[in-house]
């Protein structure tokens, strides 16, 4: 049995379990839970690993049976008192006799907000809130963001050269970051709700937009069109009834502009749109989040992620620096649009990381804007 020395070392343990639940709980959040006893010795645990599936707590549980009477529950996010997929994580809580409970958080989430945390004491048993909030907040986020903005958690990924460029002045990108960086890139999509590209991309590049291999969730294709360009033959399309495609496409293309792709299974979304103000991205992301999507990655071109840049509407970065450099003052850069006026005074990522994959840097973090 693993014994914990401190209550920050067993609930940073559930903050670990919570993340193998990613991509297969959304929109549901990604939930740890362990079990203590009065030794410090864990004597179960469990995580979320499916949407619909039993609960962190219930796993753990389940593994203690009789040792859960009288322990400590840690768990990294607040027990649910409600009827869902589920029964009430709070009521299992209670019938085993757990004497203690730790939450690193409260869950926003309307139908909760409270309510567990609220029945746990009624049935008196001690409960304590906060340890390890941030972390726990950094990991629930996205699910956060969906139950209170009702919109998905936007990802953007670009490959760029040592001096900014996202393809050359011909408009050749292939390959800049090297195989390893691409396997990251394929493991990222495989835990997405969708994928959006630009008619640019499409057009140049023909992408599938698929993870390969396959990962937890299978993302639904978005490709922004206003003037409905896509043609028949693209791959999209042709894998259109295998994995979906969504097209946006402005409201005024006729229908028979239209017909022959959505005839072939791709499902047309038609947005107001114009010269001035393009197309209303919120109102997409909010139609995203209606469909249960909590995680989007935006795979640009510029003028696609400038689009969401000018926004502030992306919330986590993964970039990939490659050691090559293509020059050119019309060679592309990842974001286009208006752009900022003036150099900002912090950071525009909380606490990066940055790591070498292969021959390329690749730096990860979440815009200052988006920590909670």
């Amino acid at each position: 049995m693993t014994k914990f020395d401190s209550p920050t070392a067993a609930m940073q343990h559930a903050l670990a379990l919570a993340t193998q639940g990613l991509g297969g709980v959304e929109p549901n959040p990604p939930v740890g839970a362990v079990i203590v006893d009065d030794a410090g010795l864990c004597v179960g645990e469990g995580w979320h690993q499916r949407y619909g599936g039993p609960h962190a707590e219930v796993f753990a549980l389940e593994q203690a049976g009789p040792l859960a009477r009288g322990a400590t529950l840690y768990v990294t996010l607040e027990p649910c008192c409600h009827f869902g997929k589920t029964p009430p994580c709070s009521r299992a809580v209670i019938a085993a006799g757990v004497k203690r409970v730790v939450v690193a958080m409260s869950d926003p989430a309307p139908h909760v907000a409270g309510g567990g945390i609220t029945e746990l004491r009624a049935a008196g048993i001690d409960v304590e809130v906060g340890l390890c909030e941030a972390e726990a907040r950094a990991l629930t986020a996205p699910f956060v963001r969906w139950v209170t903005e009702r919109r998905p958690w936007v990802h953007t990924k670009w490959a760029m050269t040592l001096d900014g460029k996202i393809a050359s002045r011909t408009g050749h990108s292939q390959w800049i970051s090297g195989p390893e960086s691409r396997a990251k890139v394929h493991e990222l999509r495989g835990r997405m709700d969708a994928i959006v590209a630009g008619i640019g991309t499409v057009l140049a590049d023909d992408p599938l937009l698929t993870a390969r291999p396959a990962g937890p969730r299978t993302a639904t294709r978005i490709v922004i069109d206003p003037h409905a360009r896509m043609h028949p033959t693209s791959r999209l399309v042709q894998t259109a009834r295998e994995v979906p495609v969504i097209w946006v496409v402005a409201n005024h293309i006729p229908a028979d502009q239209t017909a022959a792709l959505e005839a072939a299974g791709v499902e047309r979304l038609s947005l107001p749109h114009d010269a001035a103000t393009w197309f209303p991205l919120k109102d997409l992301l909010a139609i995203l989040g209606e469909r249960a999507m909590t995680h989007i990655l935006i795979e640009g071109g510029g003028q696609l992620l400038g689009r969401f840049f000018d926004a502030n509407l992306i919330d986590e970065y993964h970039i990939f620096i490659a050691p090559k450099l293509v020059g050119g003052a019309t060679a592309p850069s990842p974001l286009n649009g208006f752009g900022q006026e003036r150099i900002p005074s912090i950071a525009s990522l909380d606490c990066p990381t940055v790591v070498t994959i292969g021959e390329d840097v690749y730096i990860h973090g979440r815009t200052s804007s988006s920590v909670q």
